[in-house]
């Protein structure tokens, strides 16, 4: 199956790219690559759609102290923060134009340059991505790299609706409740009832209790 070939690719260094629509679970994929793949540095997962305009470079790629007003010290920036582990782009189709070509040099060179920094500092870093928009569509209106769409798809890994993967319910719920449960006094469980109309697909509104 499909997921049998991700769990493979997953322990090798390929870029990974995860499309669907928006809930399908495609963070949760994203992180059972990293599970999977052994890498001992940290998961970060960043938003692309999310990202402010001004300060994009210096969030990605760090800075020197110094370099701008309020740079009162060094900073490394997510993609270092990421060294060692997975760099997840969410919604990497909203990546502007400008800090696309800076992450494709990043890919190529494995390498990043702070802002306001003379040398390149090396990064080992893993990319997973994702997007709900179809980024052949978006190269062909111009608002997308073609050349850094050809790096991030090592791999290419399609989610179909949750409408149609029912089967699926019980291990996203799952992975959602373990990430929502952070106390003993709080923990969050599905009633039984619910459970069982989720997986039939039945409207929720007349359940009991949920």
């Amino acid at each position: 199956s499909s997921f049998r070939a991700l769990s493979r690719v997953a322990l090798t260094s390929i870029a990974v790219l995860i499309s669907g629509e928006t809930g399908t679970g495609k963070e949760i994929v994203a992180r059972g690559v990293h599970r999977l793949s052994g890498r001992r540095g940290p998961f970060v997962a960043v938003n692309c759609a999310a990202l402010p305009t001004g300060s994009l470079e210096s969030m990605l790629f760090g800075h020197v102290q110094g370099a701008f007003v309020g740079a009162v010290q060094d900073e490394p920036g997510i993609i270092r923060t990421a060294h060692g582990g997975t760099l997840f782009l969410d919604e990497v189709g909203d990546l502007p134009l400008p800090a696309q070509a800076v992450l494709l040099r990043v890919l190529q060179e494995s390498e990043v340059v702070p802002v306001g920094g003379t040398y390149p500092v090396r990064v080992d870093v893993r990319i997973v991505a994702a997007s709900n928009k179809s980024l052949e569509t978006l190269c062909m209106q111009g608002k997308f790299r073609p050349d850094l769409l050809a790096r991030l798809s090592g791999y290419k890994h399609t989610l179909s609706p949750l409408r149609e993967r029912l089967e699926d319910l019980g291990f996203l719920i799952g992975d959602l409740l373990r990430r929502s449960n952070q106390s003993e006094a709080h923990r969050l469980r599905v009633h039984l009832q619910v459970a069982r109309r989720l997986a039939t697909g039945d409207d929720l509104a007349s359940a009991d209790d949920a």
